[in-house]
């Protein structure tokens, strides 16, 4: 009450508004304490900081600009606040995806730091109730689902390394990555060495034919004079 009378005669700045930027304060605390618990690049601070800033980006578009409208002539749209908070987090977003050799990490990072801004967005709208569910939701995800995910029966995706030796003089390199795109394959690091009067390719790839159902066709390609495969890199997978 002491709160809402120290801020009454201020527009936007009463009790309703510190609570909503307390929710989001609150809410966006436990996405960073799961993401802090997982030793994530981005952690406690990052969420909380993202979510009270979206909540509070929000209040601002609501009523940071009561003293400057004039019924009649200045209109102000809320939600192009809303659409600058999206654009402006690929900033972030982007900052923690990063690629290592064949594999892309980040990705839940990026998604979560997102879905803790739109979280803030919420209680900055007063959307309350969408707040608490949307953070149970995603508590619940990330706690639960791993779990039944590694039960789930999966296909198999062998992850193995491909050797092509061929003409050095032939441009047989983009055939075989065609080829091995073209049986269902994706292709991962690539390296090129000459070697003496040949050249040899190397390619990472993952996919869900055996080895011994790539040389074949490899060996149909003009210019190649070997292809063999090496045991599956488990470091790739």
């Amino acid at each position: 009450m002491q709160a809402a009378g120290l801020f009454a005669h201020i527009p936007g700045e009463g009790l309703l508004q510190l609570q909503e930027l307390g929710l989001a304060f609150f809410l966006s605390a436990l996405v960073g304490l799961e993401r802090e618990y997982r030793q994530k690049a981005a952690g406690f601070r990052t969420y909380t900081l993202v979510g009270v800033s979206a909540a509070l980006f929000m209040l601002i578009s609501k009523y940071g600009f009561d003293d400057v409208l004039v019924p009649g002539r200045v209109e102000v749209d809320p939600s192009r606040v809303a659409a600058q908070i999206v654009s402006g987090l690929g900033f972030i977003g982007g900052g923690v995806i990063f690629m290592r050799r064949d594999t892309v990490r980040g990705l839940t990072t990026a998604a979560s730091v997102w879905l803790t801004a739109a979280i803030g967005m919420a209680c900055g709208a007063g959307m309350t109730i969408v707040a608490l569910l949307t953070t149970l939701g995603y508590l619940v995800t990330m706690f639960l689902t791993p779990g039944w995910l590694l039960r789930m029966p999966r296909a198999p995706r062998h992850g193995f390394k491909i050797s092509v030796r061929g003409d050095p003089d032939v441009d047989f390199a983009e055939t075989v990555g065609t080829t091995l795109t073209g049986l269902g394959f994706t292709l991962g690091h690539v390296s090129q060495e000459r070697q003496g009067e040949t050249l040899l390719l190397t390619i990472h790839v993952h996919g869900m034919k055996k080895p011994d159902e790539v040389i074949t066709p490899l060996m149909r390609i003009p210019g190649v004079h070997a292809a063999w495969s090496e045991k599956p890199d488990e470091s790739l997978d």
